[in-house]
């Protein structure tokens, strides 16, 4: 369950995201609008560039097998510098999620799970609240983030983008035409 909960999720969700960067390149070739800008861009003064958005996304992918028990994890110190960096993280991402042993992760939700925060503050959860309340959250906010800076900077992205492995789960004949 904690293993269904959280690598699939994270594989569709860091696939999409390189296809989103893909895109909002491609599209920044074409419209004047360079990597670096789009590197630096933020929501708010007080939020962290697209290239934090796309590290703390990759972060907050194997942070949790690891505190569920996978070893092994990528590091991920430094922000990205260009979009070959960026995609070069997912990348790494990726390939660890794809080798973690299913048993390492799994295991007794109700199992004591302990983390704390560079500024101090500790949480004590069971695994299942750990990946229900922060891990899956954390993921998705980063995710989220990185794809609203794309689009806030006009990458032409959509929610078909974000979600773009949905159609793996469309009924033959139900997609719109035209």
């Amino acid at each position: 369950m904690l293993y269904d909960m959280t690598v699939p999720a994270y594989v569709n969700g860091l696939n999409a995201l390189s296809a989103q960067l893909d895109k909002a390149r491609a599209w920044g070739a074409d419209n004047g609008v360079g990597e670096q800008q789009l590197l630096a861009a933020r929501l708010a003064p007080d939020m962290f560039p697209l290239a934090a958005q796309i590290r703390f996304a990759c972060m907050q992918a194997v942070q949790p097998a690891t505190r569920l028990g996978a070893a092994g994890a990528p590091g991920f110190a430094e922000d990205g510098a260009d979009f070959a960096a960026l995609q070069a993280q997912i990348a790494d991402a990726l390939a660890w999620l794809g080798g973690i042993d299913r048993s390492s992760v799994e295991g007794e939700a109700d199992r004591p799970v302990s983390f704390d925060l560079p500024n101090g503050m500790v949480f004590d959860m069971t695994a299942l609240t750990y990946v229900r309340d922060w891990a899956q959250p954390q993921f998705y906010f980063h995710l989220v983030a990185a794809y609203a800076i794309l689009r806030h900077m006009g990458a032409p992205l959509g929610k078909a983008d974000y979600v773009g492995y949905m159609m793996a789960y469309l009924r033959p004949g139900t997609a719109p035409t035209g």
